[in-house]
């Protein structure tokens, strides 16, 4: 029987979990004694056969998840057709590797590259690791690497979850997920938050944890007990319930105790995303990410066909609110028919708006498509453009949505430098939003993919939440409603504080929804600006987080 400890890690994904652990099968590695191969040309087949059948299982597996999975998968897929991976087996296999060494080799001189550029491609090394994991196990005749059969509701722990594990987890058997790498934006995160499994990521040594050893996760604190005392899990279950309880008395739009508003929206990325959010108790959407409609494509989707995906999307909310966020992409998100060609930053790049300006043809189709969308649906359809820094391109991109016949304008607030000029930017449009993942990785100076620095992206770091006020003061100067459609959204501890800061808005995903509205609903307006003011005066993340804690109504903090 193993001792109880207590470990700290990251919680992405609220709520409480207990149950024995499933080791997650670790990546499938070559043999160090494989031989070279004799045939060159018919070694390079069989590696190229791996890479698609890898393709075609992650196709397989995109069909039968939800949207955000399903963008994941396909995105996924694209990796393993890469020409370049192939490319670079080959000159593998001709410098003397056998098969599965080519691809292994090829595979991480890629990673080296992609963590070198960092953002977007960054995010992909987990991605890319598991397709050659896959590739090498296609070319051995060995069974891919991932989540073992169970039969029983279990606690799922790995290295880090790999998209095409997370998208297809039982929701049935998992009760919980944690992981040992990650970070607060990686897939896993978005995942579990999206499917409403309790999850922890960078959690020390997590993989070295006996399977069948039972385990309780706090998803809102981080903290992992192994082998739990009976007390602790007995507490566990009764807040479980009682939150349960209490958020099933909870309903309606997001309004404080004393009747300050505060709309409660959803993040979305896709058609079947909009039918089960539009379904919900939710105010509309304070986030439709567009990129599912390109990601796919090797030609940019015509103006009907982009229509008809957002008509399909728009439908579900009736005359809700739908925010949508256009195009963001760029050589961090790079697209076959919108290569800007390399770059040696890329985050700080082409991206977003910056491509439009390029491309501006690409911006006016998806602006006519969203225009034709809504005047056939009828829908509420408010229109952003992400990456905005100055004044001048908040001008430009409002003209552009106001002569597509979009009336409503706005910017995301994800640059330090609109924040700071809030007052100048969102006097050109009708909105602002603020995209708090990228807002703190560019405040704090760190990758938002780099798990090793999550402890600079916490969203409770008080120098992040004075950028935030920044941006609050100048919307409240300019008379503009600001929202926020970040992960800090969904926190009901944090959503106090932006509450406080004089956010008009916050969009999450949606199992996070009806905890938020629960948090409002207990606190006034100025008691929520009390919160904002202890956070910001703390001096470092930690110390934000429990002067909001210790200060808000235990009627909230009993049940987190």
């Amino acid at each position: 029987m193993a001792e109880t400890e207590t470990r700290q890690g990251i919680g992405v994904s609220p709520g409480s979990a207990y149950g024995p652990v499933v080791q997650v099968a670790p990546p499938v590695r070559p043999p160090a004694d494989e031989p070279a191969v004799e045939d060159h040309e018919a070694a390079l087949a069989d590696v190229k056969a791996a890479f698609e059948s890898v393709a075609q299982a992650l196709e397989e597996k995109a069909r039968h998840a939800d949207d955000t999975a399903q963008k994941i998968l396909k995105a996924t897929a694209l990796i393993a057709r890469d020409k370049g991976l192939v490319k670079a087996a080959g000159k593998q296999l001709t410098a003397g590797r056998g098969r599965a060494n080519a691809i292994a080799n090829s595979v991480e001189e890629y990673c080296a590259q992609f963590e070198a550029l960092g953002g977007y491609f960054a995010e992909r090394v987990t991605d890319l690791r598991d397709v050659g994991s896959r590739a090498v196990a296609a070319v051995l005749g060995v069974p891919a690497p991932g989540v073992p059969d169970f039969t029983e509701p279990s606690v799922v722990v790995a290295e880090d979850l790999a998209p095409a594990e997370t998208a297809t987890l039982d929701r049935s058997l998992v009760v919980g997920i944690v992981t040992q790498a990650g970070g607060r934006t990686s897939h896993t995160a978005i995942l579990a938050a999206q499917m409403g499994i309790p999850a922890v990521v960078q959690l020390a040594g997590a993989t070295a944890i006996p399977v069948g050893t039972p385990v309780a996760l706090d998803g809102d604190t981080g903290e992992v007990t192994i082998a739990p005392e009976p007390g602790l899990v007995e507490a566990q279950r009764v807040r479980r319930e009682k939150r349960a309880e209490a958020l099933a008395a909870s309903s309606g739009p997001g309004v404080t105790r004393d009747g300050h508003h505060v709309a409660l929206l959803a993040n979305i990325g896709g058609v079947q995303d909009a039918q089960s959010a539009g379904a919900q108790d939710l105010e509309g959407v304070g986030l439709f990410r567009t990129e599912f409609v390109f990601l796919s494509a090797d030609r940019a989707p015509t103006v009907e066909e982009q229509a008809e995906i957002y008509r399909q999307v728009f439908r579900p909310f009736g005359d809700r609110r739908v925010v949508v966020r256009t195009l963001d992409a760029g050589a961090d998100k790079p697209l076959s028919f919108a290569d800007l060609g390399p770059e040696e930053n890329p985050a700080l790049g082409r991206r977003g708006l910056r491509l439009s300006a390029e491309r501006p043809e690409l911006l006016d189709a998806q602006l006519e498509a969203l225009a034709i969308a809504a005047k056939d649906t009828g829908a509420d359809v408010r229109v952003m453009a992400p990456m905005v820094a100055t004044v001048e391109e908040a001008a430009w991109f409002a003209r552009r949505v106001r002569e597509n016949g979009l009336p409503k304008a706005g910017v995301m607030i994800e640059v330090p430098g609109a924040a700071l000029r809030a007052a100048h930017v969102l006097a050109m449009v009708d909105f602002g939003s603020l995209g708090t993942n990228d807002l703190a990785q560019y405040t704090m100076a760190a990758d938002r993919m780099q798990g090793a620095l999550s402890d600079l992206l916490d969203p409770w770091q008080p120098a992040v939440l004075d950028v935030v006020a920044a941006a609050c003061d100048g919307a409240r100067r300019t008379g503009r409603p600001i929202g926020v459609c970040g992960e800090s959204a969904g926190d009901p501890l944090l959503a106090l504080v932006l509450a406080g800061l004089g956010v008009s808005s916050l969009s999450m995903a949606p199992s996070k929804v009806p905890v938020v509205r629960l948090a409002l609903s207990l606190h006034t307006l100025p008691e929520c600006q009390g919160l904002a003011t202890a956070a910001r005066e703390a001096a470092t993340a930690k110390d934000a987080l429990e002067a909001v804690r210790s200060r808000a109504q235990s009627a909230l903090t009993d049940l987190l």
